[in-house]
């Protein structure tokens, strides 16, 4: 024990000796760039314990240039890489020279909840933590192509494999948004170089960071977030994170179903309460605009007057519901809609044709649901803000 306590002293004392002459000769060995280092790209989602630094990337000096490395590693007792150090004549940079916030001595995420960022402050390697929402856009991402050999699987710009019509199934084919029995189908009636979208990204994030692929946003974001943007239209905001907040309820709505002698009055109703299906739980971040669930049906009611013989009736007292909740939280008239009591326009679909544009600097959720039945069946809506606490 004595003399390992002998033998540390000497190395930190030589350490020290060498340390004026190696700041001299090391200003002729530049330190690598928090960039070098990386084991993914800045800009990438991270959680907390995700490794962002490559071990095998960290550059080793000579010992001669940098002994105070070779002190770092003494006061932490990491003595195998003092060890190295010695026998070698190289020492390996530590990673805090390279690192700041967010990231452990080891080079893993740490101190923070949430999906975080990396990122490069002060010419060192950081993890940016999220902000009170982090919110992108439901991107097209993977699509089959019909080609002569079979549906080619193609990746943002990489063609990943090709899949013979009869070998499409789960095992092969990406199906959360389509089904194999759909895509088989599609298959039949397309023409060569004719593609379908089979899975979804999440990109244009409010703060910046990489696009997220379809395999990573349940484990980033949670499986929460993946069955909302399953729910929802190409193109729509899509809220990934939101820190603790207080719901305030900015507006509210309410209109019942009625009765009319002139058309189908359950068909009605069944329209009153998918029209509320379609709209309950969206939720709208700051300064966009979005629409209801695009996997929301309606039934067709019988109408001479109308083009193509029928509308969508029913819709809208709940149409009135929305319009009303919209309008006392000063968000304004919801697109496709108008005002009086027909408050659906002509042609335009419930829940994915009408859209609400948020005003506001935190997101707002959207409540709908129905009580009662048949033609008597009311409509509430509640418009929440999401105030940060």
């Amino acid at each position: 024990m004595g003399n390992s306590k002998i033998n540390i002293a000497i190395l930190i004392l030589l350490a020290l000796a060498m340390y004026p002459f190696g700041n001299i000769v090391g200003t002729y060995c530049p330190q690598q760039g928090p960039t070098d280092i990386t084991s993914l790209s800045v800009g990438d989602t991270v959680i907390a314990g995700t490794q962002v630094t490559d071990d095998s990337k960290i550059r080793k000096v000579p010992l001669l240039y940098h002994p105070e490395y070779l002190g770092y590693y003494i006061s932490n007792m990491e003595f195998l890489d003092v060890i190295d150090a010695v026998v070698t004549g190289t020492v390996k940079t530590p990673t805090d020279q390279l690192t700041s916030s967010g990231i452990s001595k080891e080079g893993s995420a740490q101190g923070f909840t949430g999906p975080g960022i990396l990122a490069v402050t002060d010419n060192k390697l950081t993890v940016t933590y999220p902000g009170n929402f982090v919110y992108g856009y439901k991107t097209p991402y993977t699509f089959g192509v019909k080609t002569n050999d079979g549906l080619k699987i193609i990746e943002g710009k990489n063609t990943i494999k090709v899949v013979p019509y009869d070998q499409i199934n789960n095992g092969t084919v990406p199906h959360n948004y389509v089904n194999v029995n759909t895509i088989k189908d599609w298959y039949k009636s397309a023409s060569n170089g004719d593609s379908i979208t089979l899975d979804y990204a999440i990109s244009r994030f409010n703060d910046g960071r990489n696009l997220v692929t379809p395999e990573n946003i349940q484990s980033f974001f949670g499986l929460n977030v993946l069955n909302y943007m399953k729910n929802y239209a190409s193109g729509r905001p899509i809220e990934v994170y939101t820190t603790s907040v207080t719901e305030k309820v900015i507006g509210t709505g309410a209109d019942t179903v009625g009765y009319y002698s002139e058309y189908d009055n359950v068909k009605r109703a069944y329209n009153a309460h998918s029209f509320a299906e379609a709209w309950d739980g969206t939720i709208i971040p700051p300064h966009t605009t979005s629409s209801g669930k695009e996997t929301v049906g309606f039934a067709r009611v019988p109408d001479p007057e109308a083009p193509g013989g029928w509308a969508s009736h029913g819709t809208c007292p709940s149409a009135r519901s929305l319009r009303a909740a919209s309008s006392e939280a000063g968000l304004g008239l919801p697109a496709g809609l108008q005002w009086g009591e027909y408050a659906m326009k002509i042609g335009y679909n419930p829940a994915t044709d009408v859209t609400i544009t948020n005003t506001k600097d935190y997101p707002i959720k959207i409540v709908m649901w129905t009580e009662g039945s048949g033609t008597s069946m009311n409509i509430y809506t509640k418009i929440i803000e999401l105030v940060p606490n």
